[in-house]
C-alpha cells in the first residue's frame, strides 16, 4: 500500500518495484504482476499503476510485450572489450549522456503529470 507521504503514489510504486528488480527479487525475464494485481496490492487505480510502469519503461527496467504482459528487462551483458578511445569513445560518451537526459526527462514528465493530473495519485 502506498503511503500518504506527499510523494506521488506512482513514484512510490516505481521505488518499490525498481528496488525489487535491483535486489533480484524480480529477476530478468520475470513477468510483473498484472495491473489488477498491482492495483490491489498498492490500493490504487489502474491509471496510477500504468504511470508507474511507464516510468519503469522509460528507465529501461521493464519492457512490455503486447498481449503477454510486462517483463523485467534482461540484465545488460558485461562489456567484453576495453573502452574505445578516439571518435568511437566520444560517440559512446554522447550516447550515455543522451540516455541520461532521456531518463531525466522521463522523471520530469512523471512529476509534471502528477501535478497536472493529481487524481491519478
Amino acid at each position: 500500500m502506498v503511503e500518504k507521504s506527499g510523494r506521488p503514489a506512482y513514484l512510490q510504486i516505481v521505488d518499490e518495484l525498481s528496488e525489487q528488480i535491483r535486489t533480484g527479487s524480480l529477476a530478468p525475464g520475470t513477468a510483473l504482476p498484472s495491473i489488477a494485481q498491482l492495483c490491489e496490492r498498492f490500493d490504487v487505480s489502474a491509471s496510477v499503476v500504468k504511470a508507474a510502469i511507464s516510468v519503469l519503461r522509460t528507465q529501461g527496467l521493464v519492457i512490455g510485450q503486447q498481449g503477454k504482459g510486462v517483463f523485467v528487462s534482461q540484465a545488460p551483458a558485461a562489456p567484453a572489450e576495453p573502452s574505445p578511445s578516439g571518435e568511437a569513445g566520444q560517440i559512446l560518451e554522447q550516447l550515455a549522456q543522451m540516455r541520461q537526459s532521456i531518463k531525466d526527462l522521463g522523471d520530469r514528465l512523471a512529476v509534471l503529470e502528477s501535478a497536472v493530473f493529481p487524481e491519478r495519485n
